[in-house]
């Protein structure tokens, strides 16, 4: 994954007139949407604003102290989202409930506070519920709670600081081709028989599968298309993979749990000063290691996301 090379490709959102035509192309697919060439023409540079606005906090985030990055990196991630949003929305922010964060966290630490155990709370409105719903379909998650490992574990590339301190959590496909293989130990972390394996990832996946044979206790399954959800995508490995902790976070988007944990991370580096600053200079938990690369991660890895959802419009 090159960053240079994503912000590279964003770029090409600076040329109104390509952007334009961009949002135009978006807009004509939206049931109902009268005059998808005018509101191309109003959005062009709030969408381009926007892209603008996202890259300077992530440049300030490239030279900023570790103290102050979670704050950078997640307002940064709210303005690329604010983006997104205008191409399945044409008419964001029509309200001012959409612009508040919409997830809450804890206001005060217990004793023995762990990152890694802490959490987030849904809320009815803000921008959190109104991008999940608009760019994900992701509905119904007010009220939910969310613990920051369980976010973690879902993102592929903190497999090894997990490995390093507890299990891996991912399991990984091969590929050659357009023909994918799986441990049959999958089946294991599922609980699952292997036609109910199938039907689970029939039922959940996007992407069609066709079924193959088994062969050396290994699961082999041919598709066409480039896989979704449930499977996640390691960029670094350029390899597929599956958590194998299964439940409803696995068919949740990965830039929904960047922004839920860069606003913990930010919320904390704003208002636990005694908790964070102490965590930097004393590292005296497995918190900051798993810290530090979720947020070399998310420096890297978010405007990925962001590039590949602004393609999937087009």
């Amino acid at each position: 994954m090159d960053r240079k090379k994503i912000w590279q490709q964003l770029n090409h959102f600076q040329s109104a007139n390509f952007t334009q035509n961009y949002l135009k192309s978006c807009y004509k697919n939206i049931p109902d949407e009268g005059d998808y060439s005018k509101c191309g023409y109003d959005n062009c540079f709030p969408f381009i604003y926007y892209l603008d606005h996202g890259k300077l906090y992530y440049d300030q985030a490239s030279i900023a102290p570790l103290a102050i990055k979670p704050v950078l990196l997640f307002y940064g991630l709210v303005h690329l989202i604010k983006a997104c949003l205008l191409t399945v929305d044409p008419y964001y922010p029509e309200t001012t409930s959409v612009l508040a964060h919409g997830v809450t966290s804890r206001k005060k630490k217990k004793q023995q506070y762990q990152f890694i155990y802490d959490e987030v709370k849904i809320q009815k409105l803000g921008l959190f519920t109104h991008f999940s719903k608009q760019m994900f379909h992701v509905k119904h998650l007010e009220g939910e709670k969310f613990i920051m490992k369980d976010l973690l574990m879902q993102l592929p590339e903190m497999d090894s600081c997990f490995e390093f301190f507890h299990n891996t959590n991912m399991i990984y496909l091969h590929r050659n081709g357009n023909k994918y293989t799986i441990p049959y130990n999958v089946l294991d972390y599922y609980h699952r028989t292997l036609e109910s394996f199938k039907e689970y990832i029939e039922t959940k996946s996007v992407s069609p599968v066709q079924w193959l044979e088994e062969e050396n206790h290994h699961i082999s399954f041919i598709s066409e298309k480039e896989l979704s959800l449930p499977f996640r995508y390691h960029v670094e490995k350029n390899l597929y993979c599956l958590p194998i902790v299964k439940g409803h976070l696995g068919m949740i988007p990965e830039l929904i749990i960047y922004y839920l944990l860069l606003y913990n991370l930010s919320m904390i580096a704003r208002y636990e000063t005694e908790w964070w600053s102490e965590l930097i200079k004393t590292t005296p938990t497995n918190d900051y290691p798993l810290i530090n690369q979720f947020l070399s991660l998310a420096f890297n890895k978010s405007p990925y996301l962001v590039y590949h959802y602004l393609l999937s419009q087009k």
